[in-house]
């Protein structure tokens, strides 16, 4: 039963997280799509795009940091590990993919995947100062 607990209670904190973290990386990519689209964006639609990705992301880097050994501070020898790098990468792609399959325009069109990819970067690289600075 404790573990059963355990498990309801890890995937809420889980589902918890994720939104919250979506929810700063949708503010961030819905202007950085309405700069870039030069139209409004359906900003449901990037919340939902975001919540995924901030979901997955969170698996991956969590398993990198379980299979190296680092889930407990300090993380400096975890952001300098190469299989975190390319965990990175593929949670970008899977970012990218997922704001320009997910998020329309208010005309009714897909995004450019040039303007996801801007996204994105726009998102990591506020996200990743913010990471370094705390760690």
């Amino acid at each position: 039963m404790t573990t059963l607990l355990t498990l309801v209670s890890s995937l809420l904190w889980w589902v918890l997280y994720s939104s919250i973290g979506a929810l700063f990386f949708a503010l961030i990519g819905w202007s950085v799509l309405r700069w870039t689209e030069r139209c409004a964006v359906v900003f449901n639609r990037i919340y939902l795009a975001c919540l995924l990705w901030t979901m997955i992301g969170l698996l991956l880097i969590t398993g990198v940091a379980a299979y190296e050994g680092h889930l407990h501070p300090p993380y400096a020898a975890l952001l300098n590990s190469g299989l975190l790098r390319c965990a990175l990468v593929l949670d970008m792609l899977i970012g990218t993919f997922l704001l320009w399959r997910l998020t329309p325009r208010i005309d009714a069109h897909r995004i450019r995947l040039g303007s996801a990819c801007m996204a994105v970067a726009a998102i990591m690289a506020i996200s990743f100062g913010i990471a370094t600075s705390l760690a």
